[in-house]
């Protein structure tokens, strides 16, 4: 879409998903119809009422299907509202009281009801801040590496069952040259990949590699892995960091590596909803401080896909209109917390948008679910 134009400027009522007070629903009707049905691989749908709003986005936005991280006590309420819209990924009790128990025993015995609600993947998170998360319950990090004891367990009980992995390795540049910086106890960018490479060889599985394998910055590292991992997929996902990374990149180099991974890169937004979203919180849980009343949290989902669809489709070069606080993690003196990077529409050709937005998952994801059930 040629001539792709918003109205930007920050206003009085700007919040972190819209600093430019965009009406969302006329946006998409600005952005039409998209040139076939999306597929979203990656997202967190909880809260019944919140998942009511995030039907609407989709209806608006033209997203046909939805892969959940849904937490399971949710997943009866996301599916009620979601219907054959949804698929799920099965994940630990994050929120549990017992980290280790939910992480380790209590994810293995879950599996079976996950696989009876029709989840085709599990998800191992591996990001480096697990350290910190797992030091109350008294674990460390080698303890869930991707290639330890349990994650080795609970891949060879979800392979019998037919499923696929999920992963999320590493973090941001950013967040490496600032909260990872000690690495002594976060370890190097790349160290992460270590283990993750040692599961994919050990289990043979097919594996979806959450936020683009975890290193949108690096399109040559990509590359490598990719070609020693052929059963890896990467997804979009991460809308902020997605929008500043690939934004960076010289149009032609992004377009090279999406034609040479053509259906190994599916679309993903890791947009995450909450009931606690549509109303003000106290809560820190599934971001509540990002929204408190419902058109808020309308904005928030609706923001990520309008910001995919005017990088992949357009040609609009400005402002994002979502708040990027990385900016100001790593140079406070320039930016504050309403900051954002540049956003840069790629303008993909119909055939590549179809494949990145169906495509791929049609043989991918879509594949790997049908033939679990098959």
């Amino acid at each position: 879409m040629a001539g792709f134009q918003v109205r930007s400027g920050v206003g009085a009522n700007a919040t972190p998903a819209n600093r430019f007070g965009l009406d969302y629903r006329t946006e998409s009707a600005r952005l039409g119809t998209s040139v076939c049905p999306i597929v979203d691989a990656h997202a967190h749908i909880n809260g019944g009422r919140a998942a009511r709003v995030y039907k609407e986005v989709c209806d608006l936005y033209g997203i046909e299907r939805v892969y959940s991280q849904t937490q399971l006590a949710q997943a009866d309420a996301v599916k009620a509202v979601l219907g054959e819209r949804v698929r799920f990924v099965a994940i630990p009790e994050y929120m549990h009281a017992d980290r280790r128990w939910a992480h380790t025993t209590g994810f293995l015995e879950n599996l079976d009801e996950w696989h009876a609600r029709g989840a085709r993947m599990v998800k191992f998170w591996g990001a480096p801040r697990l350290r910190d998360y797992l030091e109350p319950s008294g674990m460390n990090a080698s303890e869930l590496a991707f290639d330890s004891e349990w994650r080795l367990r609970i891949a060879e009980r979800a392979k019998a069952l037919g499923m696929a992995l999920m992963v999320h390795v590493a973090d941001p540049d950013t967040w490496f040259a600032t909260k990872y910086a000690d690495a002594a106890r976060y370890g190097t960018k790349r160290s992460h990949y270590e283990s993750l490479s040692r599961l994919l060889e050990q289990t043979g599985m097919p594996c979806l590699g959450a936020h683009m394998a975890g290193w949108p910055e690096d399109l040559g590292f990509l590359r490598e892995f990719l070609q020693r991992h052929p059963r890896l997929v990467i997804d979009t996902s991460a809308t902020k960091w997605m929008v500043r990374e690939l934004s960076t990149h010289p149009r032609d180099a992004l377009l090279a590596f999406l034609e040479e991974f053509r259906g190994r890169v599916v679309y993903g937004s890791d947009i995450v909803t909450s009931d606690e979203h549509l109303e003000a919180s106290a809560s820190e849980a599934f971001g509540a401080a990002l929204a408190s009343s419902e058109q808020e949290a309308f904005d928030l989902y609706a923001s990520r896909y309008w910001a995919y669809r005017v990088m992949f489709e357009t040609d609009y070069d400005g402002q994002s209109p979502i708040a990027d606080p990385d900016l100001a993690m790593v140079d406070p003196s320039r930016y504050d917390a309403m900051s954002a990077p540049r956003l840069v529409g790629r303008a993909l050709g119909p055939d590549m948008l179809r494949t990145l937005y169906r495509g791929a998952v049609a043989g991918s994801l879509d594949a790997w679910y049908g033939a679990a059930r098959g």
